[in-house]
């Protein structure tokens, strides 16, 4: 029995260094049909990983009409989507500014309102953006629309990431597929951080011309590989009562109940230091989750 379990031993090690020569397994073909978000994930095991799209089960039912305060943003974006959606010319998109303004559910909500015209989402952590290559050819040909979606995105000197997707935006000897966009969210308009020492790059021409140098280009060229940038900016109070009145609303309050919730919600801003949309949404579930006649939540997630 000892030696049955030795050469089992044996065996399994074989095989395991044997998976590790192989390549790795090619993505399988995800069913479209059984959502129109998905998540791109990596399965532990052979071959360290096989990488799969996993439909969303339960995605944020947020629309643009939720999205208060960020008009121009809403729609520059809105109007890039449907371009996009019937096959027009359309642009990468950066969104960038302040946190908790609106920028992730603003890409949420265009899938939402268009959704119903084939526009697919397909969300890949910035860990896996060495993967956007397999990921593009993977939906290449398709009926469908599809925005890549990297949330939250900033790099770090020397992260593989960067230089993926840099390439990925307009910086391949392929062409780009004409039925993928990438929109990206991030708090950094440039995605790198920004040291003193860059400043020393910069030159003086004899003109009097001041020219960056080349650590500085390096920062700022993946940011100008979006043709449209949205910026953010923290909201007034008055702008915070008003997301604060919206989603009261959409739990069923009423107008008394809005106003006398005033005070509340800037003690709550207050005491997060922000006047946020993400803020203003967690007051509103808060507050009115107390009440008896509150609605059921939408699923709508953070605004």
């Amino acid at each position: 029995m000892n030696q049955l379990e030795s050469f089992l031993h044996r065996a399994e090690a074989l095989l395991a260094r044997v998976e590790a020569l192989l390549p790795p397994a090619a993505p399988r073909e995800p069913d479209f049909k059984r959502g129109y978000a998905f998540r791109w994930r990596r399965r532990q095991g052979v071959n360290g990983g096989a990488h799969y799209l996993q439909p969303v089960a339960h995605a944020s039912s947020i629309r643009l009409q939720d999205l208060q305060h960020i008009g121009r943003q809403k729609e520059q974006i809105e109007q890039n989507t449907r371009q996009f959606v019937t096959k027009r010319p359309a642009n990468n998109v950066l969104l960038t500014g302040a946190r908790g303004t609106g920028k992730s559910s603003l890409i949420k909500a265009c899938l939402n309102d268009f959704a119903s015209q084939g526009l697919r989402l397909i969300e890949v952590d910035k860990a896996d953006l060495a993967d956007l290559p397999d990921i593009v050819d993977l939906v290449a040909g398709r009926p469908e629309r599809f925005v890549i979606f990297c949330d939250d995105l900033s790099f770090e000197e020397g992260e593989a990431g960067y230089k993926a997707l840099k390439v990925a935006l307009d910086g391949s000897v392929a062409a780009q597929s004409d039925n993928v966009l990438i929109y990206a969210t991030s708090n950094r308009r440039h995605l790198m951080p920004e040291k003193m020492s860059d400043n020393a790059g910069y030159k003086h021409a004899d003109d009097g011309d001041l020219h960056p140098g080349e650590t500085v280009e390096e920062k700022i060229s993946l940011s100008e590989r979006f043709g449209l940038w949205l910026s953010f900016y923290p909201f007034k109070q008055d702008d915070y009562l008003d997301i604060v009145a919206h989603w009261l609303r959409s739990f069923g309050c009423g107008d008394e109940q809005v106003a006398a919730a005033r005070l509340e919600a800037l003690q709550w801003a207050l005491g997060r230091g922000s006047r946020s949309g993400r803020v203003a949404w967690q007051f509103a579930k808060d507050y009115a989750g107390k009440l008896p006649q509150a609605l059921p939540m939408q699923g709508q997630g953070d605004a």
